[in-house]
């Protein structure tokens, strides 16, 4: 297998986000994972961006506090929409409220990720935002789209890279931030680190 040219050695991320773990592997990336413990109920929410600043910032400063040889990668993505933040619904009725929500309107992803290494003293942060339009959905759609399951482990109750890609009319950004991870600015991040090393 070629080694891409912004592959980190030592690289781990920690999530167990399978999309994150898809989008890495689909640029050929080797890594290890190692999910943060973080709770995220103690990081305030005085801003929708610092939000997923601060938790992206925490989960990789926990990770690297036990690997401080290693570069870690720490990602947070909520969906924002009309002063609220949309979470993962823990049922029908919650992805069924989040989905009248979206309906006909647009609402911002925003993904904060760190690129951290405890050992070269480094590291970069940035929050990445994508506009995301819905179409008008109808009530026996939001129900039908519910029944497939899809929803409720995913932020705003819907993924952009399978069935939910019918409730998208329009975004404007990266379409990969909507997934979970900016990758393009991800592996930039990379390739500066890569500079330091």
């Amino acid at each position: 297998m070629i080694t891409p040219p912004f592959q980190l050695p030592d690289l781990i991320l920690a999530s167990a986000s399978p999309r994150r773990r898809d989008l890495l592997n689909k640029v050929g990336l080797t890594f290890s994972i190692v999910p943060s413990a973080i709770d995220e109920s103690t990081v305030s929410t005085e801003s929708p961006a610092g939000y997923v600043q601060k938790l992206s910032e925490a989960k990789a400063a926990d990770i690297a506090q036990r690997y401080p040889k290693s570069w870690i990668l720490g990602a947070d993505t909520i969906v924002f929409i009309n002063g609220n933040i949309l979470g993962k619904p823990t049922s029908p009725d919650e992805a069924l409220k989040m989905l009248r929500q979206l309906s006909g309107a647009t609402h911002k992803v925003l993904t904060g990720y760190c690129l951290m290494n405890r050992t070269y003293n480094r590291s970069f942060s940035e929050i990445i935002e994508t506009e995301v339009e819905f179409k008008d959905l109808a009530e026996r759609e939001i129900e039908w789209y519910i029944e497939t399951g899809e929803p409720f482990d995913k932020a705003g109750g819907y993924a952009i890279q399978g069935t939910g890609t019918f409730l998208v009319k329009r975004i404007s950004g990266s379409f990969t931030n909507v997934v979970g991870l900016p990758l393009c600015e991800v592996i930039e991040a990379f390739k500066n680190a890569l500079v330091y090393i």
